[in-house]
């Protein structure tokens, strides 16, 4: 028999820059969701004050688009046929994530209760995980299913639907809601390459606010702006300053870092991260609009953290497994 050379075994190392890239794409998840956040309890006194849903949404999707054109004049430089070659994604981003989401997610409040919406709207991580599961017909890990549960229990535990009523067509609504979530973060992993994320979120805004005008113009949706003050943290203020913030801020900084995050640590994983969104408005509500949680909103809110982490934890066991370098040995015929 001939003696072989052992074969050398490669350490099981995770690559430096695909850690820092995860870690850097969990913190703009998270600062993204934030910034959502604060839309509801800003958008809320503008809204009872007498402004239509057309005019509020037109206004906060136009000058966000506004505010992220320069990276999509950057992208068409630099790339001839940019339009022509992403029209689809632009279309989709436009019509689901940005239009589409506001659009029936708020069609679903006026018919139902805003926890039940809320409840159906952030089921988008399931309907993700169930979607690529019978996409692939692989079921998912042990830790992903526990994480699907638990998020959801603490999500029922913080939206608080006891004696909430359901409405079959307002169902339907947060339902399309939902989808459009789920399609953002589809869309979103998309992203990178000869296809900015920012080129992106500003194009679908461009396309999703010109879509809104149509709409406005036309009558199909009211357009009410009125001169009015609203009151946020006990305080009067002028209508174009919680306006100015959702549009400027929130709409812009959560659809420019989350386009910027969900491809750095896939979509599953920025779903997840994503019912952050649901805890924050609580917080914001609580500080501008005097809304205190219920003790059992919090124990809602640690159940949702323990189910983001326990997907994250997946993600980077999958990473750890692709990452580890192994390479097979090739054993030598005798």
């Amino acid at each position: 028999m001939t003696a072989t050379a052992p074969l050398p075994v490669l350490p099981l190392v995770v690559p430096a820059a695909a850690s820092r890239a995860a870690t850097t794409g969990l913190v703009m998840a998270l600062a993204s969701a934030l910034a959502f956040s604060s839309s509801g309890p800003f958008m809320k006194p503008l809204l009872e004050a007498g402004w239509s849903l057309g005019a509020a949404l037109l206004v906060r999707m136009g000058v966000a688009a506004l505010v992220l054109l320069p990276a999509l004049l950057v992208a068409i430089r630099r790339q001839r046929g940019f339009v022509r070659r992403h029209w689809p994604l632009i279309v989709a981003f436009g019509l689901m994530p940005v239009l589409g989401c506001q659009l029936l997610f708020f069609s679903a409040m006026q018919r139902m209760p805003v926890a039940v919406a809320l409840l159906i709207q952030y089921l988008a991580p399931v309907i993700l995980v169930v979607a690529v599961w019978i996409r692939t017909r692989r079921r998912p890990s042990v830790l992903v299913l526990a994480g699907s549960v638990v998020a959801v229990l603490g999500l029922v535990l913080v939206v608080d639907i006891s004696g909430a009523a359901f409405d079959p067509i307002g169902v339907l609504f947060a339902l399309g809601a939902a989808v459009c979530v789920c399609a953002y973060f589809v869309i979103a992993e998309r992203a990178g390459g000869d296809l900015p994320p920012l080129a992106l979120a500003a194009a679908g805004l461009l396309f999703g606010s010109l879509v809104m005008a149509v709409l406005c113009a036309t009558g199909v949706l009211p357009f009410r702006a009125v001169a009015v003050t609203v009151t946020l943290a006990g305080a009067e203020v002028a209508w174009w300053l919680p306006l100015l913030w959702v549009a400027a801020v929130a709409t812009t900084v959560g659809y420019g870092l989350g386009v910027m995050a969900v491809p750095r640590i896939g979509s599953r994983v920025g779903s997840f991260v994503g019912l952050s969104e649901v805890l924050f408005a609580l917080a914001f509500a609580w500080i501008f609009l005097s809304e205190i949680p219920a003790a059992v909103q919090f124990v809602g809110g640690a159940l949702i953290l323990v189910g983001v982490i326990l997907v994250r934890l997946d993600a980077a066991s999958s990473v750890d497994a692709r990452g580890a370098g192994v390479t097979r040995p090739v054993v030598p015929a005798p």
